[in-house]
């Protein structure tokens, strides 16, 4: 039997990401004309508004995945429906032909009875209204006419839902556009702050993030970087080693795997590597556990959530360290959650 799905809708296109190894080109990369001529130039404040630009972009990121979740979901309900709708109508036509060759017997062998004309009509609505006329049908014609008015009602209810549906697809497809203009363009402003520093600022730069990286290769090396945490247990330790493996791996924003992650994009694809589907956001992993209010109450494997906004999620590592990936131009890796600048919410555990 033939499928009634329609088409899909052209897929949304994906993002570009920016890796941590093209950031780091950016960074060493030497561009005299945004060179900043200033001999007095505050470098700290450049530097911090570099980190604050990417921050925004990974927040701004979050706010992407969700417009980009809920478009997921609703173009799953519209697919859905419009299936539905399309075997309802063929459905409609098979009880009206089944009518049709009723009233065809009923012509061959004495004349169409003028009610049986009716039955036939573009509104049979229009006909049950008519109540003297059923007292010339027979049960069974009045029967199968009752089913043809259920089935066009449902199928007229089921398309306007399509509808509404659809109506908020395109305001989320909207948002969704605008959500991904405001990361590239946090990313476009850091790239140019990037571009005004000096050559011996960007591989100080350079060489800070390398530092990071090493470091937590070494506690990598050495496994978990705390023991004073219970261990993982069930899925969270089968995620959570998961996790493990994408240390080094390169933030991108938008990314959920294998190669390149956001923050939620690696819990994400970490507990579908456990056979469980979380949700795609900080914020809707952020309820999708048991809550842990306190930090000291953490097991190894549980989810960290970040800022008061809940824009940020990583893997509690133990020792009060996390395993996450921290923002544009960084790799995933263990770092202080105390040191990340970013207010401790809540721990989930899934």
């Amino acid at each position: 039997m033939a499928s009634h799905r329609r088409p899909k809708q052209p897929g949304r296109t994906r993002a570009s990401v920016l890796t941590a190894t093209a950031a780091a080109a950016v960074a060493m990369s030497t561009n005299s004309a945004y060179a900043d001529p200033a001999p007095d130039r505050d470098k700290r404040g450049v530097q911090a508004e570099i980190d604050r630009l990417h921050e925004e972009a990974a927040e701004a990121t979050e706010k992407y995945n969700g417009a980009e979740e809920r478009a997921d979901e609703l173009q799953e309900q519209v697919d859905r429906i419009q299936d539905s709708v399309a075997r309802g109508q063929d459905e409609l036509n098979d009880l009206r032909n089944a009518l049709g060759s009723a009233a065809t017997a009923q012509y061959r062998s004495g004349g169409l009875d003028p009610s049986v004309q009716l039955l036939l009509s573009s509104d049979p609505d229009d006909y049950l209204e008519r109540a003297s006329a059923l007292d010339q049908l027979s049960g069974k014609q009045v029967a199968a006419l009752e089913r043809i008015q259920d089935k066009q009602q449902s199928l007229e209810q089921q398309r306007d839902s399509a509808a509404e549906k659809l109506d908020d697809l395109a305001e989320t497809r909207e948002e969704l556009e605008d959500q991904k203009k405001k990361v590239q363009g946090k990313l476009s402003e850091a790239q140019k702050l990037l571009n005004t520093l000096t050559e011996e600022e960007r591989q100080e730069r350079l060489e800070r993030e390398q530092r990071a990286s090493r470091a937590s290769n070494e506690r990598a090396e050495l496994g978990t970087p705390g023991n004073e945490a219970p261990p993982p247990t069930g899925r969270a330790s089968s995620a959570y080693e998961a996790a493990t493996t994408r240390a080094g791996m390169p933030y991108a924003w938008g990314a959920e795997g294998p190669n390149s992650f956001d923050c939620s994009g690696l819990i994400y694809w970490a507990y579908k590597q456990a056979g469980i589907t979380v949700p795609r956001t900080s914020q809707g992993q952020s309820s999708a556990g048991t809550r842990i209010n306190s930090m000291s109450d953490l097991r190894v494997g549980d989810l960290v959530i970040l800022r008061n906004d809940l824009g940020h999620v990583g893997f509690y590592a133990g020792n009060g360290q996390m395993l996450h990936a921290p923002y544009p131009g960084t790799s995933i890796r263990y770092e202080s959650i105390s040191g990340s600048g970013m207010p401790f919410m809540w721990g989930v555990r899934i």
